[in-house]
């Protein structure tokens, strides 16, 4: 598996000259799943983000309808959220930090949707915890390596969002491929 760095780099690569639309489709998701019905709707617009960051890493270029591509298994999406926040809580209720575990455990779950969109939600669920094991200390370290570049985007009152969000989306769909490897 690479190291943080290489990630982080890999990460950057992808993301280099797709910046505009990227972030496009970010806002997009948020006029959309931002009202009380849309809501709804951002699990499988969730699943649809993490399908085109793996695409991404693939070499293809995103497009706006990409975002909409999983809107097929709704339902799907929206059971595994339940379901992802349901566990967490539950690990949660033993003391914050198993809940914090098993959110990491059960992170990768979407990107396994986006996958395999045939399979149940509770599929997803134990796939994420199956290629997470041993991992979820190297998927905490990554995401608080972004912590500077939140501190950024507070500076800048939220302009640097249009590059970190998409940052951390790629570094984490690239660790999603290279723990499931």
């Amino acid at each position: 598996m690479p190291d943080r760095a290489q990630l982080k780099s890999l990460a950057r690569e992808q993301i280099k000259g797709n910046i505009g639309i990227l972030f496009i489709l970010f806002l997009v998701m948020g006029l959309i799943t931002g009202t009380a019905i849309g809501g709804l709707f951002a699990p499988a617009m969730n699943v649809g983000m993490c399908l085109v960051y793996i695409g991404l890493a693939a070499g293809n270029k995103p497009g706006i309808g990409d975002l909409f591509k999983r809107m097929d298994i709704f339902g799907k999406a929206l059971w595994l959220m339940i379901i992802t926040g349901f566990f967490t809580m539950l690990w949660s209720l033993l003391l914050f930090i198993p809940g914090i575990i098993k959110g990491l455990s059960y992170s990768m779950a979407p990107y396994v949707l986006a996958e395999h969109p045939d399979w149940t939600a509770r599929q997803c669920l134990d796939e994420s915890k199956r290629i997470m094991a041993g991992k979820v200390g190297d998927l905490f370290i990554l995401q608080l390596s972004f912590i500077p570049w939140f501190l950024l985007c507070v500076v800048t009152g939220g302009i640097a969002f249009i590059y970190v969000l998409p940052y951390v989306c790629a570094a984490t769909a690239r660790f999603y491929q290279a723990v499931q490897a």
